[in-house]
């Protein structure tokens, strides 16, 4: 009678700290298992934005705990390297071309961003045999001719897989338009969402960038940058992107007014003020002073210097 009255009040979802207990996984393990897709979330019953794990969710994963923490293993660049059986500087370029997709990162004391790499991404690479003449032969010229002008996809492709993952975090229309508005400059979201309460609710809605660092430390900065899209075409896409998100919320429901009563002039987009320019009546004075006959310009009315 008491194992039947304590399995009627067990909670129906658990916190992501107690799960990751709850499955042997370190924090960090969990945090990339939600982010792929391996662990399913849902929303917390008291608001607030807050996710929490079903406990059917954990009994379905705790005899395969073994496995998901193999799935969400990875490592950096020397050592995915090792594991591909290739040199660092050819692992470098597969990523710099694309090739492999890095799914976190973080700043070393150098800021410089170290990227890191699913393992088992990187086996599935080396196991396909369409890869092998990549993995032992000579880099295509092709291939060869896009580093040549710089190419580097590892900031864009992280950016690509991690709004995948804030997408199907999404609560909403209004929310999925702030995951695409998070990935683009404050100006370029000026320009897509043009009504004020909208373009307000949108901004409030973007997710954060990855924490790397308090507020305003350089580290925080960096991941400002990394999660900013700065190629033309990305750029285009994302714009395109937020403008059919909204689109779409609008039609699903009207954005909430933040400031109910603020008009929209008051919220529209802060403008430089105009250059000063001269009165009109100055202006009229040396209009005419430079149509006057006594207007000359022979020097030798002017007083010599001595």
């Amino acid at each position: 009678m008491t194992g039947t009255i304590l399995a009627q009040t067990r909670p129906l979802t658990c916190a992501p700290s107690r799960a990751a207990r709850e499955l042997g996984l370190r924090r960090g393990e969990f945090d990339l298992a939600v982010h792929l897709g391996r662990i399913r979330t849902v929303p917390d019953e008291g608001g607030g934005g807050a996710r929490r794990v079903p406990r059917t969710e954990i009994d379905r994963l705790r005899p395969r705990t073994g496995p998901l923490r193999e799935s969400v293993k990875v490592m950096g660049t020397a050592e995915g390297a090792a594991l591909m059986g290739i040199p660092a500087a050819r692992f470098t370029r597969f990523a710099k071309l694309g090739l492999i997709t890095p799914v976190r990162w973080y700043p070393n004391r150098y800021r410089a961003v170290v990227w890191l790499y699913l393992a088992q991404e990187l086996r599935q690479f080396v196991s396909d045999d369409s890869n092998t003449r990549l993995l032992t032969g000579r880099t295509p010229e092709e291939l060869r001719d896009r580093l040549r002008v710089g190419a580097d996809q590892r900031a864009r492709n992280w950016r690509g897989r991690h709004r995948g993952f804030l997408l199907r975090q999404a609560d909403g229309p209004w929310e999925r338009a702030g995951v695409v508005a998070a990935f683009l400059d404050p100006g370029e979201i000026d320009e897509v969402v043009t009504d004020p309460h909208e373009r307000a609710y949108v901004k409030k809605l973007r997710p954060a960038p990855p924490a790397h660092g308090a507020p305003g430390s350089s580290a925080a900065q960096l991941a400002e940058e990394l999660m900013t899209a700065d190629a033309p075409d990305e750029i285009g896409w994302l714009r395109n992107e937020l403008s059919q998100e909204v689109s779409a919320a609008r039609t699903a429901s009207p954005a909430p007014s933040l400031l109910p009563h603020t008009s929209r002039t008051a919220l529209r987009p802060p403008r430089y003020p105009a250059r000063p320019r001269p009165s009109r009546g100055l202006r009229d004075w040396l209009y005419k002073a430079l149509k006057s006959p006594s207007w000359t310009t022979d020097t030798s009315s002017r007083p010599s210097r001595s």
